[in-house]
């Protein structure tokens, strides 16, 4: 077995047209591999110049020759604006070999269209147009996804990646609205049951949110120390005790009558409430921090609460007018079994805790919730230099 490290890019025009969580549904759902990072950003002339000098110094005489007078003409701004590039970073059993056979090699002869199959990511998402009056001229080139070949060069493009995210903040700032006082923010994540193994959900889930024509802005792999999820989820305290305590008040005194066979006043129910009520709604809380984080609140060490927790959340920051009710409507009602047809709850939720994905209901809600998780600190970087020495 040998472990390495390796990535996929996604294009900025199929991030534009909204195709990312088709191809990560692929990426996800037909490799072994474990995806560790996440992270969107504009590339700059000098980037996309480099990159593609890189890749015509591999193979000059092949078909990365086309990719490299892709990335020099289209990974880098246009017409002043930078656009949008997703790097996903995964790590596993021979992770070249494994993402280029999802993502599908780079043919440059002349292809008919009813021989392709759809079968990679390129087969789906790419195109590849030549001359009608001449099959060897390129007319239009659109890879969808770049990914290296082996080892060696994704080791050398990911330092050279590294370098260039040094510093980078992780929401990215490409569009200059007519009026910014209309566009919203709003915080997005994926929670910890979509991530249990290998699958196609929260491809899925992305590819959902996206018929509400935002933007996503900013992405990371995200894992909640116990601390982060305690505060992140401190408000739902209150409200399960309020909501919860006198239900279960209700229900003990039912238990209770029905065992000793007599009456209990209202005042004992009460008691019930403000006693086993409250525990029992504290319960709950604790399993909800324990899904985030993987970790339940107890005894550990300073040092043990501040640590990332045992599992993984994909955490997205999506822009545009009226943001955080669209998602909403996408989302669904918080209990599962409640949500509309065709919401991301209802069609991935379980329960109230398993509930798939969470989304900001306010303004005030998504900066609280964004200085929490510390949106604009990605690990990329340091997970690069980490794996890759």
């Amino acid at each position: 077995m040998s472990i390495g490290l390796s990535y996929v890019f996604v294009t900025p025009y199929t991030i534009a047209k909204s195709r990312t969580g088709g191809v990560l549904s692929r990426l996800l759902s037909r490799t072994g591999l474990d995806l560790i990072g996440a992270q969107i950003f504009t590339a700059d002339q000098q980037f996309a110049d480099d990159f593609a000098a890189s890749l015509r110094e591999r193979s000059p005489k092949n078909q990365l020759m086309l990719l490299a007078d892709y990335v020099k003409q289209y990974l880098g701004p246009s017409g002043g604006r930078p656009h949008r590039t997703l790097m996903l970073l995964f790590k596993g059993d021979n992770p070249c070999e494994q993402l280029l056979k999802v993502c599908g090699h780079l043919y440059t002869q002349h292809v008919e269209v009813n021989s392709l199959v759809g079968e990679t990511i390129r087969d789906t998402y790419s195109d590849l147009i030549f001359d009608a009056n001449n099959p060897e001229e390129v007319r239009y080139f659109e890879p969808a996804v770049i990914t290296p070949r082996h080892q060696e060069e994704a080791n050398k493009d990911l330092k050279f990646i590294a370098k260039f995210l040094e510093g980078k903040e992780n929401l990215v700032q490409n569009v200059v609205y007519d009026d910014p006082s209309k566009i919203e923010r709003t915080l997005v994540i994926i929670k910890p049951d979509n991530w249990t193994h290998n699958s196609s959900r929260p491809g899925a889930i992305i590819d959902m949110f996206s018929r509400t024509g935002l933007r996503i802005i900013g992405i990371k792999i995200h894992q909640f120390s116990l601390a982060e999820a305690l505060d992140f989820y401190g408000p739902v305290e209150a409200q399960l005790k309020e909501r919860l305590a006198p239900k279960y008040g209700k229900q003990a005194r039912e238990l209770l009558e029905k065992e000793f066979q007599f009456p209990l006043n209202d005042n004992i129910e009460k008691i019930l409430a403000e006693s086993l009520g409250i525990e029992c709604a504290k319960n709950q809380f604790s399993h909800v921090v324990e899904f985030i984080s993987g970790k339940r609140p107890g005894c550990h060490t300073a040092e043990e609460i501040q640590k990332a927790g045992n599992v993984k959340c994909m955490i997205l920051v999506y822009e545009g007018q009226n943001a955080i009710n669209k998602i909403r409507d996408v989302l669904g009602s918080t209990d599962p079994n409640k949500a509309a047809d065709g919401t991301v709850r209802r069609e991935f939720g379980s329960n109230i805790m398993v509930n798939t994905a969470h989304a900001s209901d306010s303004t005030d809600s998504f900066e609280r919730e964004q200085n929490i998780v510390r949106i604009n600190h990605n690990p990329v970087v340091s997970l690069i230099n980490e794996n890759i020495k």
